[in-house]
Formats: structure tokens, sequence, C-alpha cells
């Protein structure tokens, strides 16, 4: 399994059928909350931090030392080799070696915030800084849900994802492959899903990396949604997977080279098990990823200088006894808070973490795990969370239940980012002077003009006495989500698009079609 982008998938019509008196209503009120939520989350907690500042220097000078002595493998992509190079590498056939420091120096021209732009600009995401961007599951050939189970993704299902993704106020991010439609050819893939994401939702998503020309075509349909020309408008921010260990290969870095020359962001992202693709230890692993990301983001510079481009890590435990993953470990969230921190010394934005498992169903282990993983994300400083809802069973699936509880956990986390509130309603002190002792807070004026925003309100959990859930079903977390997503894919409505912007993307996958073979794989 890897974390690359190997699928997509586009849907049906939709509902644009539809007729009746409500609809215009339903949309304003989509359209009045859609303005009310952010676009995405700006932090006020300061990053937590595991390293000194003497462990990240010498973890920094590893990671020189390794790109040094032995180097990068470049495989099969010779104009890779040619412009590391040019830039004073050693070359050694496919072989290159960095001079200590060169690789730290040529990222130097990487912004350390950019504006990824949606279709809609209100939906427009800030990647880096002080804001975090949470997008949805990635690369899963299953998915699961209550009532069918476990089974292969079909192109239907992603659209239902794209669909359920663009409905969350707490989801900023259309993502990329969603899930893997095996329906659809390989070959033509990715030009469902990006259509999918353009057409379904308005938020930000990503493009495809499978291959160069594949990638190039996410490009111009991406030009043909946003009007014919991009400009400098940065409006993909598309995954990039190093193969650990030390090793670079031609369909990645043709990916990012084609990405990079339209100054789209690439995620360049080690995915590492720790132990099998790197050392056991979390240091190790924060060296290595720290070397091989440095060599991605020092080649999407080299393509063109000032390109975005993310810091990417994800590194996983192993079971010692079965080789199996693990998610929801202490050394993997020691890592992330290592790597995050190596970023912001960097200066460039930082991805990692998401609500990771290898639970198969929504069930506790689910629950644990993820929240172990998402919690070390926040405070980790994170800016570009991958995976942030639906994943199960270590990426193979994703879960249509297991989407909607993550989703509200989101909105609980974004809550807790904002750390604590001093202003003077925050402080309540006039209340409290007020107020004799002993009496309830209930009917004061600072409770009531506050109640409705004081707390978070959690759409999947049940806080009722047990005789009224027992009354009403009796349903655990996971039954409760089923009704919410399906009731969510029935009220779905498309977000509005010009109708001759969506007559040419729709020519263009049919045409791209016509061109390329049928390959299943």
């Amino acid at each position: 399994m890897t974390d690359q982008d190997t699928t997509d998938v586009a849907g049906g019509e939709g509902r644009r059928g539809r007729r009746g008196g409500g609809r215009e209503g339903r949309r304003a009120a989509r359209s009045a909350s859609a303005v009310a939520a952010p676009a995405f989350l700006t932090r006020r907690l300061r990053p937590f931090e595991v390293a000194s500042e003497e462990a990240l220097e010498i973890i920094e000078d590893h990671a020189d030392t390794l790109l040094e002595r032995v180097g990068v493998e470049i495989r099969d992509y010779p104009s890779a080799v040619e412009r590391f190079r040019s830039a004073g590498c050693e070359v050694d056939g496919t072989r290159v070696r960095f001079p200590r420091g060169l690789a730290r120096q040529l990222v130097q021209t990487a912004p350390p915030v950019y504006t990824q732009h949606a279709r809609n600009p209100e939906r427009n995401v800030q990647i880096g800084g002080d804001a975090t961007v949470f997008a949805p599951n990635y690369g899963s050939p299953f998915v699961h849900d209550l009532d069918a189970g476990r089974r292969y993704a079909t192109l239907a299902d992603f659209e239902n994802f794209v669909k359920l993704a663009y409905l969350s106020p707490h989801l900023h991010h259309s993502g990329g492959t969603v899930c893997e439609p095996v329906d659809v050819p390989v070959s033509k893939r990715h030009l469902d899903m990006v259509y999918a994401h353009l057409r379904w939702s308005d938020k930000p998503f990503m493009g495809s990396v499978t291959a160069g020309e594949r990638a190039q075509d996410s490009v111009d349909l991406a030009r043909i949604a946003f009007g014919g020309d991009l400009g400098d408008r940065t409006v993909m921010t598309s995954l990039i997977n190093a193969s650990s260990p030390m090793v670079w290969d031609a369909t990645m870095l043709a990916a990012a080279e084609v990405y990079a020359t339209h100054n789209q962001a690439s995620v360049i992202s080690p995915f590492i098990l720790a132990g099998a693709m790197a050392p056991a230890t979390a240091a190790g692993v924060a060296t290595q990823t720290l070397a091989e990301a440095l060599v991605g983001m020092a080649f999407t510079q080299l393509v063109r200088p000032g390109a975005p481009v993310v810091f990417g890590s994800f590194a996983s435990s192993m079971s010692m006894q079965t080789g199996a993953p693990t998610f929801g470990t202490p050394e993997p969230a020691i890592v992330l808070y290592t790597v995050g921190h190596l970023a912001r010394r960097l200066g460039v934005p930082f991805r990692s973490g998401g609500s990771l498992c290898a639970s198969k169903l929504p069930d506790a282990q689910a629950a644990y795990e993820s929240a172990n993983t998402l919690i070390p994300t926040v405070l980790g400083g994170v800016n570009f969370v991958l995976h942030a809802a639906g994943w199960l069973e270590g990426g193979l699936a994703i879960g249509y239940e297991k989407f909607v509880l993550d989703a509200d956990q989101l909105g609980a986390m974004s809550t807790f980012a904002q750390g604590l509130d001093v202003s003077d309603n925050g402080l309540a002190l006039e209340t409290m002077l007020e107020h004799p002792p002993g009496l309830h807070h209930l009917g004061t004026a600072h409770t009531l003009a506050n109640f409705e925003s004081a707390f978070y309100r959690s759409s999947t959990a049940d806080n009722s006495s047990f005789e009224q859930w027992s009354e009403e079903g009796a349903l655990d977390a996971s039954q409760r989500a089923n009704t919410i997503w399906k009731r969510q894919l029935a009220e779905y409505e498309a977000p509005p698009i010009d109708d001759g912007v969506d007559e040419e993307l729709r020519e263009f996958v049919a045409r791209r079609k016509d061109e390329l073979p049928d390959e299943f794989g």
C-alpha cells in the first residue's frame, strides 16, 4: 500500500432534475451557512514541541550527512538527475549526493505561506503559517458502510464522498483520490476524478499524480474551470510520495515537475513504516523524512523557484510480530511533533496527521486510534491534513459512517484550536462580580448571550437519558452516522457552475478518454 494517488471517481447527475418551491430556499440557506463557516482553521494554540533545539540541530546535521554520504537514487528520470548535477550535486549514474547544506539552500525559494484558490473564492484556503486545512481520506481501494459492508469502491462512491466533503463545514478541502473506483480504467480515472471535484464541489482539490501526462490533464481541466488562464494562481495542492528509503521515481518526479512548472503546489511526502522503510526509532524516522523531503522540495524549486511546496510526513509504526502497520501509537506522534518543528525551522508549510486507525469498523478501536492521531495533528501545528475523515483499515478502506464521525471530531478540534478566550466576554468578570454566591448562572444575561455558542455541539453524539435513548431506537454512534450520511446525500444539491464551463469540462474528459487505452489494474 502507498499513500499515492492511484484512482479517481466521478459521479452521476446529482439531483439537478429536482423541482419544488423549497429548492432555492435550501440553496440560500446552504450558501449562508457556507459564508458563516470559516474556509480554513486559524489556530491560536502554540505548536506543541517535544524536541530541544540541540536535538533538532543534530537531526538536521544527520540528514545532511545522509544526503552527502549515501544520497538518493533517482530512478528512470535522467532530466531530474541533470537538474541536480547542474545545481552542484555529485552524480554517479542514478545516485545523486548533495554537498552539505545544498538541499536546504535550494528550498529557501519556496514560500512559507500560500493561498490555494477554490472555484468558489469564499472557499480559498491558506496553507502555512497559523492555518490548518482539513482534507478527507485519500487512496483507498475499498469502501465500507453498515448496510453493504466492505466492497470495492466505485465511481459512485467517489462522487458520494466528494459531496459529503462539500457538505461538511469542518472539511475545508475536497481532497484528491478519496477512494479508488475500480470500475473505471486506471488510464482514465484521473479525468473522472478531477471532473468530480470541479463539478460536485467548489472547495479546493488535488490533482492526479500517477503520471506526468495525468498531472497535465489535471492542469488543463483546472484551466477550463477557472476561466481559461490560471496565471500564477495555485488551484491544486497534490500529493507527491518518495519511495522510501531514499528513492525518488520517475512517476512522482514527472508529476511534481508538471505542477511546479505551472505554479501548482506539491506535498512532498515520504511514506514510512518505521522498522521497514526506515529505522525503528523516532529520531531515525525524522532524519530520513527530512532528507527525502529536502530532495523532493529542492527538485520543485529547480523546476520553478518560488513554486509552492509542502513538507509532508506520513510515518506509521508497525507490529514487529506480524509486520502490519499500526496507528494511534505514541511513536508516530513524536515523529509528527518533531518533523513539524523541523518544517517550521525550514520555513515551509507542513503536512501530516489525520484520523488514522487500523480498525476495520467504526468502533472503539477506530475512535481511540483516530483520536490519538488527530489530537497531535492539531497540537503539532499541521498546516495541511490528509486523511482527516473516513480512514479505516490502515487506509485500505474509507467508511461512510467513519467519515461522518470523523468530520464531527474535526469540528470539535476547530473549537479546541481556538485556545483560551481572554476577551472581556471570555473572562466573564462582570457577571461574576454581580452574581450572588450559591445561585446558578443559568439565567444570567451572560449565559443567555453565550448559550448558543458556548460549547461545541456534536452532530453524532447522544447525550439524552437512557430512557429517551432507548425509546429512540437505542442506536450507537455508527448507526446514527449511517442515518446522517444518507440524509445528507439525499438532500445534496450541487454548487452552481456555468453551463458552458461544464460542457467544456465534459468535452475535454470525453476527448481524452477516447485518446487513452482501457487499462485496468
